[in-house]
């Protein structure tokens, strides 16, 4: 007896299933990214969500890097401080505003954020970086009102935190100002209404390094034009070379703060690009001679220095983006998965440059201070 022949009416739901699967992987590729920016969506208004509790500054629980007590309490003569504000580590779904104690964000600041982008300023002076309720990873990567809310929002932390530095820990002493990337926005605002506004902090304020930051040329400090200048600011944004994509992203997307306190766009307006290898804001180009060390410092014990890549990069100015060439070392090309890559990277192109521009400016500053009180008239 022949064996039954196939139903052949089965065959087509087997391919139209097999079809089925291979629209659905390609559409996951495709809107991959709209797909994972989607489920970081707190999907509530901003003006009914419930943020989580503020730190308390006046405890050493409301900061993530502080001196030890014995340093805080008698910091050595001629002490320079950093106030360090922390870029976006919190992804967001649950919060517009990350929890201060989120144990997540708080891991990824201490294992990446911390030694490479802080690291650079430990020789520096005491570094100071205050908990806040930063504004989460999706705020970032939409133009929503209530994303520039959540961020609006975290300034008022940084704003309280810098004032509670000022009057405790601070009440005398030079200080360097560092942002990064959401941290960098936080500290153009930082300048403009805490800084420049208030005539005894001004005349202690040594420098502020605005890193992946949008800011103008108003900020109430002039930028930084040279090398070893004091009383400046540094900011810029950065892409690789060839990518005009990004480069014209960053231009379309970035926010800047406005006169009254609000988030706006660029509109046109070039943004302040201050390049590393040259200690200053310019189109000119530097090679990758001037390039005086990279370095991939994550997972390093805190204050450790790390080893410098020296000569891995060259960069220029380009309408108001810093275009960076591509690195040759494999210890810095960024990986992990796709939130990790949207935030700023485990390593620092400009490790070695800003820790050396920053030593200038604090030796600027101290020498202007010291011929300003040379020539002060005597108290009769």
């Amino acid at each position: 007896m022949a064996p039954p022949k196939p139903r052949r009416w089965t065959r087509p739901w087997v391919l139209a299933a097999a079809l089925l699967v291979v629209l659905l992987a390609g559409a996951a590729v495709i809107w991959r990214d709209d797909i994972l920016r989607t489920a970081l969506d707190p999907k509530e208004p901003f003006q009914t969500y419930d943020p989580p509790p503020a730190a308390d500054y006046a405890e050493r629980s409301g900061w993530l890097l502080m001196p030890p007590p014995d340093q805080v309490a008698r910091p050595a003569a001629g002490a320079v401080d950093v106030f360090f504000i922390g870029p976006t580590t919190y992804d967001g779904g649950e919060h517009w505003n990350a929890p201060v104690d989120d144990r997540k964000a708080e891991r990824l600041f201490r294992r990446v954020m911390a030694p490479n982008w802080a690291g650079p300023f430990v020789r520096v002076g005491r570094i100071f970086a205050p908990r806040y309720r930063q504004a989460s990873l999706y705020t970032l990567l939409t133009l929503r009102e209530d994303a520039r809310e959540a961020r609006r929002f975290a300034y008022g932390d940084i704003q309280a935190a810098f004032r509670a530095y000022i009057a405790r820990y601070n009440p005398d002493r030079p200080f360097v100002l560092v942002g990064v990337e959401q941290g960098g926005s936080l500290a153009a605002r930082l300048i403009t209404q805490e800084i420049a506004a208030n005539p005894d902090i001004r005349s202690r304020f040594v420098a502020a390094y605005l890193i992946e930051t949008a800011a103008l040329d108003d900020l109430g400090v002039p930028a930084c034009r040279a090398p070893g200048e004091a009383g400046c600011a540094a900011a810029w944004m950065s892409a690789r070379q060839g990518n005009i994509e990004r480069g014209q992203r960053l231009l379309d997307r970035s926010l800047v703060w406005d006169g009254a306190g609000g988030l706006t766009h660029l509109k046109g307006r070039t943004p302040l690009c201050f390049n590393p290898l040259l200690g200053a804001t310019t189109d000119a180009p530097a090679s990758e001679r001037l390039h005086k060390g990279a370095a991939n410092a994550t997972g390093l014990e805190w204050g450790a220095r790390p080893a410098f890549l020296k000569r891995q990069v060259s960069a220029h100015c380009e309408h108001g983006i810093l275009r960076v060439s591509r690195p040759k070392s494999d210890a810095l090309r960024r990986d992990g998965a796709w939130a990790d890559r949207a935030k700023m990277p485990g390593f620092n192109l400009f490790y070695a440059d800003l820790e050396a521009d920053a030593e200038a400016r604090v030796a600027a500053w101290r020498a202007a201070s010291t011929a300003a009180k040379t020539l002060r008239p005597p108290v009769e």
